[in-house]
């Protein structure tokens, strides 16, 4: 007799709560909630890729535009970044992370000297790079941000 009775008490318990459960989104969905045919409901928004395979040249540094030979970088599927840096060779690892973070591990360099003013634009380029934390892609330029400013770079052809 009393499992009956606990029986009787749990379902006339759950039939007062129904009403609330409905409510938060148990149960069958409310036809006024859904949109309705033929309205515009916008896809959802696809995280971004980073261009892997492709090659950019740097166009500016904290908006100053770099001037002759540009430096370059390309990061590839198995996350190594190369490219010129305005006088030397380099290559790293970089990660693309979530939401559009980024990361590079410590350069490998050549040791090629060049004129005062190119050492401290590459300098400049490859401490911007060093300390990305960010990127994002509008049609052929990629953004990389961080504490050491912003690299605006441009699709190489």
């Amino acid at each position: 007799m009393t499992v009956s009775r606990l029986a009787t008490f749990a379902l006339l318990a759950a039939l007062a709560y129904a009403p609330q459960g409905l409510a938060q989104g148990f149960g069958p969905p409310d036809p006024s909630q859904q949109p309705q045919p033929g309205s515009a409901v916008p896809p959802p928004m696809m995280p971004k890729q980073f261009p892997t395979g492709v090659t950019f040249e740097a166009a500016s540094l904290n908006g100053r535009a770099f001037e002759g030979e540009r430096p370059a970088l390309t990061l590839d599927e198995t996350l190594r970044l190369r490219g010129f840096s305005g006088c030397n060779n380099y290559s790293a690892t970089a990660y693309p992370l979530r939401d559009q973070g980024f990361a590079v591990g410590p350069f490998a360099l050549t040791r090629r000297e060049c004129d005062n003013a190119t050492m401290q634009k590459e300098r400049g380029f490859l401490e911007a790079l060093r300390a990305a934390q960010r990127w994002d892609t509008e049609g052929p330029r990629l953004t990389i941000q961080g504490p050491r400013g912003e690299l605006v770079l441009e699709r190489a052809l």
